[in-house]
């Protein structure tokens, strides 16, 4: 079993051009605040945001537990720079984009060569190509910094030439294949945005079917949305009721040497103790 040290059921991308966007990630209570050098940054304001940011992080005070630097592609005219300054940097993890294979990340790996031991490398899902190789790419984890996908949903369905629709249809095996390629692994895996940041009750139902499908949590491009999300994505009372409760059949003398015990009329396994551990673990950390 593989519990993360720190939960990530909200992980807020902040523009790291925005001054004010970065102070008031300071007090939220996110799980994730990743500064943002790629997307919500334009090209003229590259180098501005990064010197913002490495300031930013240096001077710490974020009340979330996780520290991620999203930085632009390794191709690109600032990807190196990022990389050099991401490495000087204490912070959890660096978020790279649009991963097409493998050998991607072996990049990106070499690239951080000069981070301490426990910076990690996050990658983006988000291109056609990296869905044909989700299990590969995961695999990487077995020899470089590898610990996450974020999915990127808004350029997966932008190249698929997808609709909008609520339900996420069309992506939902690509979903699911992911979650499966992290877990073989025991990578973090968070779900993509919800663009539509004045709608919460669409919102909670997107980070509702997140949690059902097995994301560790949902990336945000709001504030607002920090709340349902962290709602969404933690142990109810029912659930730690009922884990507790598989764990104490486990521990009672009649499941000695057994595979599985009788509980409320109902067979339960160990796979089952499994998740009743996981859960409860992150219930306490959350506490």
């Amino acid at each position: 079993m593989t519990i993360p040290e720190k939960p990530c059921r909200s992980a807020l991308f902040v523009p790291a051009s925005n001054a004010r966007a970065i102070e008031k990630a300071r007090g939220l209570p996110c799980d994730a605040v990743m500064l943002d050098l790629e997307d919500a940054v334009a090209p003229e304001a590259k180098n501005g945001a990064r010197a913002a940011a490495i300031a930013a992080l240096s001077a710490g005070g974020f009340g979330a537990p996780l520290r991620v630097l999203r930085v632009n592609a390794i191709d690109s005219d600032w990807g190196r720079a990022d990389l050099e300054a991401a490495a000087a940097l204490d912070i959890d993890a660096v978020l790279v984009p649009k991963i097409s294979d493998p050998a991607d990340i072996a990049r990106y790996h070499a690239g951080l060569a000069a981070a301490r031991p426990g910076v990690a490398l996050w990658a983006m899902i988000e291109t056609c190509r990296a869905v044909g190789m989700l299990q590969a790419i995961a695999d990487t984890a077995l020899a470089t910094r590898l610990a996450g996908f974020v999915i990127g949903t808004n350029d997966l369905a932008l190249e698929m030439r997808v609709r909008p629709l609520p339900g996420r249809a069309a992506l939902l095996p690509i979903l699911t294949l992911a979650v499966a390629a992290a877990r073989a692994r025991g990578l973090r895996v968070v779900d993509g945005v919800h663009n539509d940041f004045g709608d919460l009750p669409a919102f909670a139902a997107e980070a509702a079917q997140g949690a059902a499908l097995g994301f560790d949590g949902k990336s945000l491009i709001h504030p607002a949305q920090v709340a349902p999300c962290n709602a969404a994505f933690s142990p109810d009372a029912d659930d730690v009721r009922r884990a507790r409760r598989i764990v104490a059949a486990f521990a009672g003398p009649d499941a000695a040497g057994k595979g599985a015990v009788s509980l409320d009329g109902r067979m339960v396994e160990r796979l089952h103790l499994v998740e009743a551990e996981r859960v409860l673990a992150i219930a306490a950390r959350m506490a």
